[in-house]
């Protein structure tokens, strides 16, 4: 409603500014623009966000100080999400914990740019770990985006965009790590990249040796030594456990390890060994003897 005219205050989002000039759809300039008319406009401090309401106001004063609560609202929302818990937010935090969360504030050169980026990380699929916008928006990353992405943990990532002079420094200060990028793929990739970090690495056991019992030793003190015969690999002291017919029988480590009447470390394919495990003396003629470790499998989203 109402009616734009050159020379009025704008205040738009977080950007304000005095209309100096009114282009129309055809590329024309025009004096003042009424109800439903589609145009340009030149004049404000940056671009804001495609939906964004505007308003009018009296004096580029009072429009500043519209933008500086706006803005000081925002990051104040943003510590106090961060920082506000209750025992009643405990538990959906720790259940949240689970979905692993990468939280960025976007910046780009241009809105087609902002809106493009933002669209294809919101379309990255996956069941394990989310992305969250906290901000995104055209123009260069200033102390502002430094300040809101310490107050949310957040990552601020750029798009042919420049970082405002002193903001490295207060982003150093917070722990706020900002990252440039020319090409948007590299962009996706890396996001992805980091989405895939945020997991919890799976791990997977590789079976490093096997050796089978040919005979049991009964010791006077109490226990078996299992006499072996190492079939492929190598046996290592530590991680053991045995197989019965293709059942589990023991996990474990071992106890002891002996070549003849010497403590070894290892005994290779082909040689006999002296096996004793922790915890464990039911041993059986025929019985398989593992050795393994236990490798990080980095998961992917």
């Amino acid at each position: 409603k109402g009616t734009l005219k050159v020379g009025d205050v704008m205040v738009c989002g977080n950007h304000f500014g005095k209309v100096r000039a009114l282009v129309d759809h055809e590329g024309k300039r025009i004096k003042q623009a009424v109800p439903s008319s589609a145009v340009k406009v030149l004049g404000l401090n940056g671009v804001p966000e495609a939906g964004a309401e505007f308003n009018i106001l009296p004096s580029e004063k009072e429009a500043r100080t519209v933008c500086d609560e706006r803005e000081a609202k925002q990051q104040d929302e943003a510590i106090s999400s961060k920082r506000k818990m209750t025992l009643e937010t405990l538990f959906s935090q720790t259940k949240a914990d689970e979905n692993k969360i990468l939280k960025l504030i976007i910046k780009a050169d241009t809105q087609g740019s902002v809106e493009a980026i933002v669209d294809t990380i919101k379309k990255i699929d996956s069941d394990k770990v989310q992305s969250e916008i906290v901000h995104s928006g055209v123009g260069s990353i200033s102390e502002s985006d430094a300040t809101l992405a310490s107050a949310s943990e957040a990552v601020i990532l750029g798009f042919h965009a420049k970082i405002d002079t002193g903001v490295g420094e207060v982003a150093k200060r917070e722990g706020v790590q900002i990252k440039l990028y020319a090409i948007i793929y590299e962009l996706i990739d890396e996001v992805k990249e980091a989405m895939s970090g945020l997991l919890d690495p799976l791990m997977k056991d590789v079976v490093t040796g096997q050796a089978e019992v040919r005979k049991i030793f009964e010791l006077s003190k109490g226990g078996n030594v299992a006499g072996c015969a190492v079939t492929s690999g190598k046996i290592v002291r530590g991680k053991m456990r045995v197989v019965r017919k293709g059942d589990l029988l023991y996990e474990g480590i071992s106890h002891t390890l002996k070549r003849f009447k010497d403590e070894v470390n290892e005994v290779r394919s082909g040689m006999e060994c002296g096996i004793r495990l922790d915890g464990f003396d039911d041993f059986k003629e025929g019985d398989i003897v593992e050795c393994y470790t236990q490798e990080k499998i980095a998961q992917s989203l």
